[in-house]
């Protein structure tokens, strides 16, 4: 699914986010959109643990994409 313009301004919002991508307090969505990718699944695991939104966010680099959870309402990075 695609993200939500609020969904967007979450992702720009977190720390790590913000530190990695060099983003500079003026940061627009649009700005941040065009230098990544960014999707949303409705997730379920395969046992016991995690249902709900998944965001995945790439760059132009083949590395691995960042991958956030929502939990309690906001959204958590997940380990690399």
């Amino acid at each position: 699914m695609q993200l939500s313009e609020t969904e967007w301004r979450e992702i720009i919002a977190i720390p790590e986010v913000r530190e990695g991508w060099g983003l500079e307090d003026d940061v627009t969505v649009d700005d941040f959109r065009s230098l990544v990718y960014g999707v949303k699944f409705d997730y379920i695991t395969g046992g016991p643990g995690y249902f709900g939104d998944l965001y995945i966010v790439q760059d132009d680099s083949l590395q691995s994409p960042l991958a956030f959870i929502r939990r309690n309402g906001t959204l958590e990075l997940l380990p690399r």
